[in-house]
């Protein structure tokens, strides 16, 4: 049995599977859907929020995997109220978040080296507490200078004088040009080889996990062309087998790399399928929208009129004051706008740009969004649960 104070090289290198392997066809079927045009039937204002949701259960999920306790129903009120907090457990998700979006905003043009890690890095331990009372790290972006062991792991990550020789072999492996049907087993592989190397001190797990999702975006299965990307469901849904699948690859034989990989891509491809669906809009107003709605009115969090003017919202999805007169009836125009106004007041309704009088409902940050994600999780869509 491997003694668990001891370090044990192997060499990184891209671990090719056998043809006929399962692994491979996932390749090919991932590299379908990468390449594939979505289009929908959903509005992308509406498809966008969604986007934020799982964005922020994305970074609960992640932020859980590290031991923080704070359910969906407590960042939700979190983000409902508004207000300031000193919580540990909710910074440090708001910190995911965070670099979520900024990961969006410039991973086009960055390049993946040193520099985006330690920036990553630095979002994450963002405002918290060190170890043991909280997740932070007291040098922010800098590789560790001691030695760290992992809970819970066989394996014993590298002396810090060899950290930094290996973060930059590890860069090397992932600019290389290499065919591009390798991209996925190389984003698979980074994934582990980064753990394994275990360069910060303090919210690996956490800084990885986003260049994970970084490194798909960049790869093809982009955002901001109508697909939602929830790679922590491949990874949250299940602690255990997350660290299992790593164990397995922390041998260093080819064969524990390539089931890690096949846990990876396999996660990932029945998750983007899944998604996939809330690019049919009448799915999403059948079995998301109108339900939420119910929802939030049965527990008073909406009144009467609000349900009554969304639900028009929901079936028109792009909304005029004209498809209101049925409820209106009777009413002055003015009265009808400022019902719509009300509403866009407490961010229940949005312009679909500014100044324009077309609305859609607005479900991202009010009391729409505990029925948004009751319902994403009565449909199998959230990868951690809570009740909401």
């Amino acid at each position: 049995m491997k003694n668990k104070s001891s370090f044990n090289h192997y060499d990184l290198k891209l671990v090719v599977p056998d043809f006929t392997s399962p692994l491979t066809d996932l390749i090919i079927e991932l590299d379908s859907l990468r390449r594939k045009h979505l289009g929908g039937s959903t509005f992308p204002v509406i498809f966008f929020q969604l986007k934020h949701i799982f964005h922020t259960l994305e970074s609960i999920g992640s932020a859980r995997i590290e031991g923080n306790n704070t359910t969906i129903l407590e960042y939700v009120e979190s983000k409902i109220t508004d207000a300031p907090t000193s919580n540990q457990g909710i910074r440090e998700i708001e910190n995911m978040e965070r670099a979520m979006s900024f990961i969006d905003e410039n991973v086009k043009d960055v390049k993946f080296d040193r520099s985006f890690v330690s920036e990553l890095h630095k979002k994450v331990v963002d405002g918290l507490l060190l170890l043991p009372k909280g997740e932070g790290d007291a040098t922010p972006g800098l590789y560790r200078t001691v030695s760290v062991s992992i809970n819970r792991a066989n394996h014993q990550p590298p002396e810090p004088l060899l950290v930094d020789g290996y973060m930059n072999e590890l860069f090397d492996f992932i600019n290389h040009n290499d065919p591009h049907k390798y991209d996925l087993l190389k984003i698979a592989i980074v994934h582990h080889r980064f753990l394994w190397i275990h360069p910060f001190r303090n919210g690996n797990g956490r800084t990885i996990r986003l260049f994970t999702y970084a490194m798909l975006v960049k790869d093809g299965f982009n955002v901001d062309v109508g697909r939602i990307l929830n790679p922590t469901a491949v990874f949250c849904s299940s602690r255990k087998n997350y660290c299992r699948y790593l164990s397995l690859a922390d041998t260093g034989q080819d064969k524990g790399i390539l089931s890690w990989c096949e846990y990876v891509l396999k996660g990932l491809k029945d998750e983007i399928e899944k998604i996939d669906h809330l690019l049919d809009y009448k799915f999403l107003k059948d079995e998301i929208l109108f339900p939420a709605i119910r929802y939030s009115h049965e527990r008073k969090f909406i009144t009467d009129m609000e349900a009554k003017i969304l639900k028009v919202a929901v079936e028109q999805q792009v909304m005029r004051a004209a498809h209101l007169k049925t409820i209106f009836e009777g009413k002055k125009a003015s009265e009808i706008s400022r019902n719509i106004g009300r509403l866009k007041e407490k961010n229940m309704l949005m312009p679909i740009k500014k100044d324009e009088r077309k609305y859609v409902i607005r479900f991202d940050n009010n009391f729409l969004l505990r029925g948004i994600i009751k319902q994403l999780g009565d449909k199998g869509f959230l990868p951690i649960k809570d009740e909401v």
